[in-house]
């Protein structure tokens, strides 16, 4: 389900984020390693748009992020979510995904099962490797085995977030890049626009305060409001400017984690609240 789909990105881009030039460094410009922590967000319908048939929307993501530079990033994700829409209809979607990332960008693992009501599920299993010259090898076991390239610019969803942890750091409001997170079939590459606010200084209270403005470990961090729209980079419009598939918003802390989720479908809108909020074991490098 796209819902799914999308919120797993979310956590491809800041959840194991701040996951963020090359790939020379481990970790955030600036020395702060990225938070090992557990947390959760309460999904819920903010606004349908349109002829939108969407009547309610509500759900769970249940996200852990861990490692550190020396030995890559790991992420365990589920999130179950339920959509009501005309006549009664609900769709319940289920999505797990477990993935690694090399600290530097050059290796990737995934793995993701979903299903969508009483459907059977549909499995993703693969891995991306850097090679020297910078090209990406993925290789694909499920759905189908099937081996291809990828361009050098492309990046994973940690080195994605690493990077605009890095933007943010130096100023910078605008960045663009190509994604791949083996989500969907597991062949699809999205171009990514992203929009940076002005730092928001650690201290400074949210106006609507959750789990994570109030937690020690948080809230004296830097953080910032950032916006990144996903568009399909296979697609070639017709004419004119080229309509995201989705957007989404998010304040961004400097060590990865984030709050005050929002993902924009252009029909209907998702909002996704930090419920629960744990640090995990932050080993430092052997």
């Amino acid at each position: 389900m796209v819902l799914s789909r999308a919120f797993l990105r979310i956590f491809g881009v800041l959840g194991t984020v701040a996951a963020s030039c090359a790939f020379a460094q481990a970790q955030p410009s600036a020395g702060v390693p990225f938070m090992a922590h557990e947390a959760v967000y309460d999904l819920s319908l903010a606004q349908a748009r349109g002829n939108a048939s969407v009547n309610s929307a509500n759900g769970r993501i249940v996200y852990k992020f861990g490692g550190n530079a020396c030995e890559g990033y790991s992420t365990d994700f589920r999130q179950v979510s339920r959509i009501e829409s005309g006549e009664d209809k609900t769709t319940t979607s289920d999505l797990r995904s477990t993935n690694w990332e090399d600290a530097k960008g050059a290796s990737y693992r995934f793995k993701v099962a979903s299903q969508t009501n009483d459907a059977d599920p549909s499995y993703v299993d693969g891995t991306a490797e850097r090679g020297p010259d910078g090209t990406i090898t993925v290789k694909l076991k499920q759905p189908k085995v099937k081996t291809f390239t990828l361009d050098k610019e492309i990046v994973f969803p940690t080195e994605q977030t690493r990077r605009i942890i890095e933007a943010a750091k130096e100023g910078k409001r605008i960045l663009e890049l190509g994604v791949y997170d083996g989500s969907d079939n597991g062949e699809k590459v999205y171009n990514t626009f992203v929009v940076i606010g002005q730092p928001i200084a650690g201290g400074r209270a949210p106006a609507s305060p959750d789990v994570a403005s109030k937690s020690d470990q948080l809230k004296t961090q830097t953080r910032w409001p950032v916006t990144v729209s996903y568009y399909d980079r296979a697609a070639q419009p017709d004419k004119g400017e080229q309509t995201p598939l989705y957007t989404m918003s998010f304040e961004l802390y400097e060590d990865g984690v984030s709050r005050a989720l929002v993902l924009d479908y252009n029909d209907f809108v998702i909002n996704g609240t930090m419920d629960k909020f744990e640090v995990g074991d932050n080993k430092p490098c052997k």
